[in-house]
């Protein structure tokens, strides 16, 4: 009900946004009365939006003395009890054992600042992947997957080069419809990747129908599971199966369990997010169309250039292209109305740019001012290939900044100036 009531909200507010803008001509106010009007509706939004609690714990929830205990850890039969009891509210077999002790140690005692940052982001995205996972009728609980894939990082790239929230190599993405240009890689649009995400974990589940072996294949892929059933003489208990899957997909499961009770119990492991990212609810999307820059748009309507960035991760030069097609803005809902309300310098700005424009002003079309100087120390396997695509540079350049002749011979040891930003 509550949605149903802020998508009401915004429908209206979208709407009497365009009508003071458009100029509704039988309503008789001033610009300053219609600014007046935007900002009460902001304010009235966002004391509704700010009434609706995140789904974790604050600080105040645990006791003084759990407080003061920087890392909190359990002997064994309070992780069983409290998975178990996990266990009974998802339709994916959750159990401990030393395989998820090893991973709630991972996450919850080595890397707690990455889980802070993953509970940060979680109030932007875990509703986004809600609403997909409820629309193909699969359980919430996979929205954990896509911490674990990325850390909630729509710019991540893994060594194997898959991409966004859900990891999608290329190939993967081919079949599920995900557009990724030169400018455009949807792999980092939280909206398409999840529905596809979706898409793929239901088409796994019709195939295997089990969800531990589910996930296993979602991180190596259904060809490796049907081989290790293969290999097994037929068994399909992912436990049994385990050993024959590769280290990577038998640490998947574990890891799985890991992140999904310490996001359910992380009061009680004392991590708490020190910021949040923004909630996904004050935001709304638009439609438009290019050539236009975020930095323009994050002028226009006066917010941080990289948070913007941030909001739209699919742009990956900051440009939305002028492609035939339109695509989606997100933005602060609160400045939603001064997008419209300047719509003429965004028109402006629009005709100014033409391909010629962008394609000068591009990242790669420029080469970087580099004014540090820092030394490369060779190590065995370093090649002159490796060492300048590690800092962006050139092998010519390399030689330049260090006087090589022609005859220079990489060696372990040897020390090479390089150039930085």
């Amino acid at each position: 009900m509550t949605k149903l009531f802020v998508f009401f909200s915004l429908i209206v507010f979208s709407k009497t946004v365009f009508t003071n803008i458009e100029g509704d001509r039988s309503v008789n106010s001033s610009p300053s009365k219609s600014i007046n009007y935007i900002d009460n509706i902001n304010t009235s939004l966002l004391a509704l939006y700010d009434s609706t609690n995140i789904w974790w714990s604050s600080k105040s929830s645990i006791s003084d003395s759990l407080r003061k205990i920087s890392c909190p850890q359990y002997p064994d039969y309070i992780y069983n009890s409290r998975i178990s009891d996990l266990n009974e509210k998802t339709p994916i077999k959750l159990e401990f054992n030393e395989h998820v002790l090893k991973y709630i140690e991972a996450y919850g005692v080595k890397n707690r600042p990455k889980l802070q940052s993953i509970i940060s982001k979680s109030a932007y995205y875990f509703p986004i992947f809600e609403e997909y996972l409820a629309k193909y009728n699969l359980p919430l609980e996979l929205k954990y997957l896509a911490a674990i894939e990325s850390a909630l990082d729509p710019t991540a790239v893994s060594k194997s080069g898959a991409v966004g929230l859900w990891q999608f190599m290329k190939s993967t993405s081919d079949l599920f419809d995900i557009k990724v240009t030169s400018y455009i890689d949807e792999r980092r649009d939280v909206y398409k990747s999840t529905d596809a995400a979706c898409r793929y974990l239901k088409y796994l589940y019709e195939t295997f129908g089990d969800w531990q072996i589910v996930l296993a294949a979602y991180n190596g892929g259904p060809g490796a599971v049907k081989k290790a059933i293969v290999r097994s003489g037929g068994k399909i208990n992912y436990w049994d199966l385990r050993p024959y899957f590769t280290e990577q997909m038998q640490n998947y499961v574990p890891a799985f369990i890991a992140m999904n009770y310490l996001m359910e119990y992380h009061a009680e492991h004392n991590i708490f997010s020190e910021k949040v990212f923004i909630e996904s609810i004050k935001t709304d999307t638009l439609h438009v169309n290019g050539y236009i820059h975020l930095k323009n748009i994050a002028e226009i309507v006066e917010i941080d250039f990289e948070f913007l960035k941030e909001l739209n991760p699919v742009y990956t030069y900051a440009y939305i292209p002028m492609d035939g097609n339109t695509h989606n803005l997100v933005l602060p809902f609160d400045a939603v109305h001064k997008f419209f309300e300047n719509r003429e310098d965004i028109i402006a700005l629009k005709n100014n740019i033409n391909a010629d424009t962008v394609m000068n002003e591009l990242p790669f079309m420029h080469k970087p001012v580099r004014e540090n100087i820092i030394y490369h120390n060779v190590v065995s396997g370093d090649n002159l290939f490796r060492i300048s695509q590690k800092y962006a540079c050139s092998i010519p350049e390399i030689y330049q900044w260090n006087n090589l002749d022609n005859n220079y011979v990489l060696r372990v040891g040897d020390s090479l100036k390089i150039f930085v930003e």
